[in-house]
């Protein structure tokens, strides 16, 4: 799938309405407007997505969003490569551009203090199914908590978040490492990468845009989550606690989130 839209899809998506542009305060900006420093988001959408959780469908309506600081690269490669007729190497364009993903639950309109899951990314969890880490039973939970709660909510997922902001390929050394003795954080380390070096601001503009400035419960067990949205303007925040997916192969994981911060008590974690 390409990266890019054809500036006529595009102009119909935006006279539609469903293509649109926000700043870093989540204000909707003109289409047509100069994007200056290109510091903003590009959203299309809403886009009614049905999910299969479990056998039952939830309906859910969909937003990706991309920054535009990487969307103005593939736009202008784009530009370059029809201009030049190189239809071969538009294929170039299937770019590793972030796209985040808004999922909503509920009537929006209603909300007074939404349930909203931020969830970084997480190819070997969310899809494969490791039980390495939490990360899918996480996801999971929170869909369906949102979709159970009176008022619904937000689930914001971070495609850019992987391995904690190193990426896949070096999250694959890191558990080289691990199984070598390390944990999750010493890895990072001996790989010289941050233990944490996941940006949350593209995940607040999103919010202040889709939940505006009424506070919100935030599924979710890391302090530093909530600081660095926090940090970004989200500041009314009560955090929910979010443990799922407990297994013997995960404890030892769990237990080093536990110690380097995360909201886990020793009883959420404990034996079979």
């Amino acid at each position: 799938m390409f990266s890019y839209l054809d500036p006529t899809v595009r102009e119909r998506l935006i006279a539609a309405g469903t293509l649109f542009r926000i700043d870093r305060n989540g204000q909707r900006i003109d289409m047509a407007a100069p994007s200056g420093n290109g510091d903003t988001i590009s959203i299309l959408g809403p886009i009614p997505l049905p999910l299969d959780i479990g056998g039952r469908t939830l309906n859910v309506t969909w937003f990706a969003s991309v920054r535009n600081t990487e969307l103005k690269k593939v736009q202008e490669l784009a530009d370059e490569l029809r201009a030049a007729d190189a239809q071969q190497s538009f294929a170039s364009l299937a770019s590793a551009m972030a796209v985040n993903s808004v999922l909503l639950l509920g009537d929006p309109k209603s909300w007074t203090e939404p349930l909203v899951r931020v969830h970084s990314s997480c190819l070997t969890g969310d899809v494969f199914g490791s039980e390495r880490c939490e990360c899918g039973p996480q996801l999971m939970e929170a869909l369906e908590r949102l979709d159970a709660d009176e008022q619904g909510g937000a689930l914001v997922y971070m495609s850019g978040h992987e391995g904690r902001g190193i990426g896949l390929w070096a999250k694959a050394a890191t558990y080289l490492l691990q199984d070598a003795g390390e944990n999750t954080y010493q890895a990072n380390r001996s790989l010289g990468l941050p233990d944490d070096s996941r940006d949350f601001s593209d995940a607040a503009a999103l919010l202040k845009y889709f939940v505006g400035d009424r506070p919100i419960r935030l599924l979710t067990n890391n302090p530093k989550k909530i600081d660095d949205l926090g940090a970004h303007g989200i500041a009314a925040i009560t955090p929910v606690k979010h443990v799922h997916g407990v297994r013997q192969s995960n404890r030892r994981y769990l237990e080093a989130k536990r110690g380097w911060g995360h909201r886990i008590d020793p009883q959420d974690i404990g034996d079979d």
